[in-house]
């Protein structure tokens, strides 16, 4: 059960992003494949422009959707009270699925055209999404009980000896013993991983406060 709504939950998200990007190229095509002196010209320029309707409302959405989707895993995965609350691994998928939309949406607000700190913020985000990716590819190939919980060698030998006994889960159990043969060097790659992962976030989160800092100064307002 949990398996199916595992995949339930992937293909819901790869629905909504795809269809996200599609209308977003729909919106906008026309504008966005202009050069960036010619945009001024067209008649969707006070609305796409950064600081336009939809311009600003895709940078301050992309933003929250980043942040929901970062502290709400980090919530889900360090803090006790929040252990019970659904599986690890689902919220690892709606972490990502936020990620991604956020960054999505933040791309469009920048109209493709970067420079200044903007820039280093906007690719230290590119380089923590795709770095998310890999690490979400890490991480499936790390045997873990149902909660998410990385198994040691002691458990997943267990684990094995049980499937071992029942002959109606052989996938599980080949699955499993592929896994077992590279568990260790994988959990060393995965530890690796957040040193590379964990800059650039915290470089990401570092710009975004100063650049909404500075539009906050400088008087740039959207609904509110």
């Amino acid at each position: 059960m949990n398996r199916y709504l595992h995949i339930a939950l992937i293909t819901f998200y790869s629905i909504v992003t795809l269809a996200a990007l599609i209308l977003l190229i729909y919106i906008g095509h026309s504008y966005y494949s202009l050069p960036i002196e010619e945009r001024f010209f067209h008649p969707m320029y006070e609305t796409l422009k950064p600081s336009g309707f939809l311009g600003h409302g895709f940078g301050i959405i992309g933003t929250l959707l980043i942040l929901i989707g970062l502290f709400s895993y980090m919530a889900r995965k360090h803090l006790r009270i929040f252990w019970g609350w659904g599986l690890l691994k689902h919220w690892l998928e709606f972490h990502i699925f936020l990620c991604t939309l956020g960054t999505l949406l933040i791309l469009f607000h920048t109209t493709f055209k970067f420079g200044g700190i903007v820039s280093v913020g906007f690719w230290s985000l590119m380089i923590v999404w795709f770095s998310g990716l890999i690490g979400r590819f890490i991480y499936i190939q790390i045997p873990r009980t149902i909660e998410g919980r990385m198994l040691s060698m002691q458990e997943v030998q267990e684990k094995i000896e049980n499937l071992e006994t029942d002959h109606e889960d052989i996938k599980s159990l080949k699955k499993l013993k592929r896994q077992v043969k590279g568990l260790e060097h994988m959990k060393r790659i995965f530890n690796s991983w957040h040193y590379a992962h964990l800059p650039f976030a915290l470089i990401m989160l570092l710009v975004m406060v100063i650049h909404v800092s500075v539009v906050l100064y400088l008087g740039y307002k959207w609904i509110f």
